[in-house]
């Protein structure tokens, strides 16, 4: 069974939106707009690219990344070598990018469920607020690589739903605070 990873820059109360500067989020770049940068804080993305096998992305954060992560070259050879899955029940084959490897559309997660009882290695997940959501409500996330940053943001897309749920257990694998008040988490999903 392969591992599903989400990976995410979160706020200390559960933002994942616009991390980067994506337009129409009021606090757009959060985590670069007063934060210094540390670039031991990022490790943890470097070795994600290295060690995994397949990007899995909903519709919003492909159609976000898809125009611009193919020109990376630098940044993200790794990720854009790997083969990328795309949950969505909208997007058709002639909307994918040419320029990005091999791109799958997955109609559900159960056609997630089944891609994880494939050989191979990790997947992971970038982005994809909502899928990420619904990932963790269907229990079919394995581990958590999160890049907390000391800001609170209020409003925005949160990394977890308010869905009542029985409790999941996670375990620390590993953690590490920065300088710059950033800190890393991992944790596995408890089974």
């Amino acid at each position: 069974m392969r591992t599903l990873i989400a990976t995410a820059f979160v706020s200390l109360d559960g933002v994942v939106e616009g991390p980067g500067g994506e337009p129409g989020y009021r606090n757009s770049g959060w985590t670069f707009n007063g934060i210094e940068f540390d670039e031991a804080a990022y490790e943890l993305k470097g070795r994600e690219q290295g060690e995994a096998t397949a990007m899995l992305l909903g519709r919003v954060s492909y159609q976000a990344f898809s125009p611009v992560w193919p020109g990376m070259t630098e940044e993200f050879a790794g990720y854009n070598a790997m083969p990328k899955y795309v949950v969505s029940t909208t997007l058709r084959d002639e909307d994918l990018v040419g320029n990005w490897g091999e791109t799958t559309i997955l109609r559900s997660l159960d056609e997630v469920a089944e891609l994880k009882e494939t050989e191979g290695g990790p997947i992971i997940v970038h982005g994809s607020a909502e899928l990420n959501r619904n990932l963790a409500d269907a229990r079919l996330v394995d581990r958590y690589h999160l890049l907390m940053f000391p800001v609170l943001l209020g409003a925005g897309k949160k990394l977890f739903s308010d869905t009542d749920k029985d409790k999941q257990n996670l375990k620390l694998v590993e953690s590490e605070a920065y300088g710059n008040g950033v800190q890393k988490l991992v944790y596995d999903v408890v089974r």
